[in-house]
C-alpha cells in the first residue's frame, strides 16, 4: 500500500474531517443529528477515498469519485447556512476554504480543467427569470 500521510491533500482533507467533528459537536440537537451526521461522514469519507485513491494504479476514476463526494459536502455545507441559524452557520465559514482548497488540488492531480460555467449562470439570475 503507497503512503499517503505526506500528501497534502490527504493532510487538508483529514483537517477538514476534524473540524467537523469538532464544530458539530456544538450544534443543536436535531442539526446534530441531521446535517451534521452528514457532514462528518462525507468529511470521513473524503479522507477514505484521497487513501483509495493513492493506492489505485489509474488515479483518475478515484479522483473523480473524490470530487463528486467534495461537491456533495459543499452543498451540505451549504444547506446549513441557509438554515438561518447563526450558530450553526458561523461554525461552517472556516471549513468551506479548506474544502475549496481540497477541490482545486483535486483538480490539479486528476488532470482536469475546472467545470465551465453554464451561460444562464454567467449572465446571472436575470436571465432564468421569464
Amino acid at each position: 500500500m503507497a503512503r499517503y500521510e505526506h500528501l497534502p491533500i490527504y493532510k487538508q482533507a483529514l483537517d477538514v474531517a476534524v473540524y467537523f467533528e469538532r464544530a458539530v459537536a456544538g450544534f443543536s440537537r436535531y442539526h446534530k443529528y441531521t446535517l451534521g451526521s452528514e457532514l462528518r461522514n462525507q468529511s470521513r469519507e473524503l479522507v477514505g477515498l484521497v487513501i483509495r485513491a493513492n493506492s489505485a494504479r489509474d488515479k483518475q476514476p478515484e479522483l473523480l469519485i473524490l470530487r463528486e463526494r467534495l461537491e456533495a459536502l459543499l452543498v451540505t455545507m451549504l444547506c446549513l447556512k441557509k438554515c438561518k441559524r447563526s450558530r450553526v452557520s458561523a461554525r461552517i465559514k472556516g471549513p468551506k476554504e479548506a474544502v475549496v482548497s481540497v477541490c482545486r488540488r483535486n483538480v490539479r492531480e486528476c488532470g482536469l480543467e475546472p467545470r465551465p460555467v453554464s451561460e444562464a449562470k454567467a449572465k446571472g439570475p436575470e436571465s432564468v427569470r421569464r
